[in-house]
């Protein structure tokens, strides 16, 4: 019995990553006419619906979760045997630092396709505040660092690779909006995260009075304090987690909050006398984590 074309595998699992058809078409270099005909072609071989497609996008079905886990494995193994075979299969340790801000729901499952794709990598990943990450870019501290910068702060000038770019929100549990009042009560991280930095000045520019009214470690105690109505936030829109909700437009009208901008998460640009190898990794996270 013949399986399954590896260039339907691959396109199912980027649909499945982009959210849609149209999102995933310029990925893949196809029209959405082509990635549709693909996906017909995979369902009938497979014989049981793979995506649920509405006004929303596409969302793989019970049976399409199944052949993702299949397909990703697939799709890397296939991959490897190639790299393999011209010798540039990626091998060694990587230590990596990643800003917490950084698609935090999303960031295991993508460092462990990473795996998937590279077994001979090994990854050493630790989470830090992006200001950490900038300050320690020229030591021994990471090989490789995944940082995020907001418009007007230090740093601004590093390009780096930019991986994406996200619009900022205010946020708080969907409970708790119509409570805010006019002194701001804001959970934040320590004082040293530079979107902690960047809130503080913005309202203090605006004349805005706030307190700090809990302030968490990490961007998951941020989640928690917020869903338990502690107070409300700045996020970036990816870090928005469950019980969270953007403001609507008639709260930030009514509490007198400015617009936000987008924040930007880059690679930090190469150290000099870079080694072959951290280049080589600095290329595949950047495919794979942009």
């Amino acid at each position: 019995m013949r399986g399954f074309e590896t260039d339907q595998l691959r396109t199912f699992v980027t649909v499945a990553d982009s959210g849609s058809l149209s999102a995933a078409a310029p990925r893949l270099f196809l029209s959405q006419s082509s990635v549709s005909e693909q996906l017909r072609k995979l369902e009938e071989r497979a014989g049981v619906p793979l995506l649920s497609r509405g006004r929303h996008g596409a969302v793989p079905t019970p049976a399409g979760e199944r052949l993702l886990e299949h397909a990703r494995r697939i799709l890397a193994l296939n991959e490897l045997a190639l790299q393999d075979l011209r010798g540039h299969a990626l091998a060694g340790e990587l230590r990596l630092a990643v800003t917490d801000y950084f698609r935090p729901g999303e960031i295991a499952g993508m460092l462990r396709r990473l795996r998937e794709r590279y077994p001979y990598l090994r990854l050493h990943v630790t989470v830090m505040k992006s200001a950490a990450i900038d300050a320690a870019a020229e030591m021994d501290t990471f090989d490789i660092g995944l940082s995020m910068r907001l418009p007007g702060t230090r740093g601004q000038g590093t390009r780096g690779t930019v991986l994406r770019r996200e619009p900022l929100a205010w946020v708080a549990a969907p409970a708790e909006a119509d409570s805010l009042s006019a002194t701001l009560p804001l959970v934040l991280l320590p004082d040293t995260c530079s979107l902690h930095q960047y809130v503080v000045q913005l309202l203090l520019r605006k004349r805005l009075p706030f307190e700090i009214a809990h302030s968490a470690s990490g961007v998951a105690g941020l989640h928690l304090a917020l869903a338990a109505g502690l107070g409300m936030s700045c996020l970036n829109a990816s870090a928005i987690g469950p019980g969270v909700a953007p403001l609507d437009a008639a709260t930030i009208a009514r509490l007198g909050l400015p617009r936000l901008p987008e924040a930007e998460f880059f690679l930090l640009p190469a150290r000099r006398g870079e080694s072959a190898f951290v280049a080589e990794a600095r290329d595949a996270l950047a495919g794979q984590l942009g």
